[in-house]
């Protein structure tokens, strides 16, 4: 096809060219009907194509022209019939759905920015170094804070052709920042306390996971990273392209589903960990012992929470790729709103906002007896009831409750 894209933005200016280019499309067609003579005169239906692409859309008219030129030297066009009908499906943003996404990525920004600077201003006003844990909870806070930024307001008064890219590299670091913080965050909890801490501890979990991520920036960069001067390439229109994507998308559908059952497992064995520390409650005080009993129901509930937010952001994942590759390989379709798209959105902030909330040191100092991790009865019995700590061991007492296995 020879194709060329064009724009203006007032309905007596010149049209400004934007794209021209020759780019080939395998076009496949079928005869849905009995071919007798009363069927004589109907269409043939032919797969969907993959067109183009373009990252904005800041002009008020767009022009295409789409030619079919023939050449029988090299067989291009030559024997598809007559074309009687064209039809171009358009994959856009509305106006509602841009409202409320405008309107949560400006609330958003401030609200985790803010809990975030709090965060890190509690933990550098402790006498101790920040812990690994500590380290990955503020490095979550700083990806969520960059996937925020409303940077989709100056889309509409600049000709970005790059926010595409840009919103994919957005996401792929949080991804890659969210998939890692889940591993240290249930490792912490599960190692001694000569193990714990040290991120190349993890270098097993966390090397695949920035391998795939890196791999995952260069097949975006094969395909909307060209689409940044050629909006008409795609990697869909070739038989290996279309091989290797579609390969693509089952194995990363079938790691993070295996991601997900290795999570499970860590947390599995994070439960039976804490289990473990419940045979020392009956021998404390009635007061600590409700006290450590209520931080145990609360740290158990939140690692329920992390799970059912990886499974909401495994299938998120999956279901967004099919439904992207539908347009482009055809088959069947799965509907994602607007909501889900939203509410995942959503689950993600506060899901954050909690961790950095719950995590952050206390100063409230509860006296040198309770200080030193004994799990014993004290005669200090005015404790008050907070998820957090300040401990010279870790952010909280379950933290401190965890490491102890090593050292009994």
């Amino acid at each position: 096809m020879d194709v060329s894209l064009a724009y203006r933005d007032d309905m007596l200016a010149e049209w400004t060219e934007m794209a021209h280019e020759r780019v080939p499309r395998k076009l496949k067609c079928t005869f849905t009907f009995p071919k007798t003579v009363e069927h004589e005169g109907r269409h043939y239906e032919c797969d969907v194509l993959p067109f183009m692409e373009i990252g904005s859309v800041a002009h008020k008219y767009y022009l295409l022209n789409i030619r079919l030129p023939v050449n029988e030297k090299k067989k291009i066009n030559v024997g598809i019939g007559e074309i009687r009908d064209i039809r171009l499906v358009g994959i856009h943003q509305n106006g509602g759905f841009t409202k409320v996404w405008f309107a949560m990525k400006t609330f958003l920004t401030p609200s985790i920015f803010i809990i975030m600077v709090w965060y890190w201003r509690r933990i550098t006003m402790m006498s101790r170094p920040p812990v690994l844990l500590e380290k990955v909870i503020f490095a979550l806070g700083i990806s969520m804070t960059f996937i925020n930024i409303p940077v989709e307001w100056f889309s509409i008064g600049f000709d970005w052709t790059w926010m595409l890219l840009f919103g994919d590299i957005r996401q792929g670091i949080f991804y890659a920042m969210l998939l890692s913080f889940w591993i240290i965050f249930c490792g912490e909890h599960m190692m001694d306390q000569h193990e714990r801490n040290h991120i190349a501890g993890y270098w097993k979990q966390v090397g695949p996971i920035a391998v795939g991520s890196f791999c995952l920036f260069i097949f975006d960069m094969c395909e909307r990273g060209v689409q940044l001067t050629n909006p008409f390439y795609s990697i869909w229109t070739t038989d290996v392209g279309t091989e290797l994507a579609m390969a693509f998308i089952i194995v990363a559908g079938i790691c993070l589903c295996l991601y997900f059952l290795f999570l499970c497992f860590m947390v599995f064995q994070v439960f039976r960990n804490i289990n473990g520390k419940q045979s020392s409650l009956p021998a404390m005080s009635k007061v600590r012992r409700l006290h450590y009993e209520g931080l145990i129901f609360r740290f158990k509930f939140l690692m329920l929470i992390t799970l059912a937010c990886a499974a909401m952001t495994v299938i998120f994942f999956i279901v967004s790729q099919v439904t992207e590759g539908h347009w482009k390989w055809g088959g069947v379709t799965v509907q994602v709103n607007s909501a889900f798209f939203t509410g995942i959105y959503g689950m993600w902030n506060l899901y954050v906002f909690a961790l950095m909330f719950l995590y952050a040191p206390s100063h409230k100092n509860y006296g040198e007896d309770q200080s030193n991790g004994d799990l014993g009865v004290h005669s200090g019995e005015e404790l008050q009831l907070t998820t957090t700590i300040t401990h010279v061991d870790g952010p909280t007492e379950i933290y401190k409750l965890t490491r102890k296995e090593a050292q009994e």
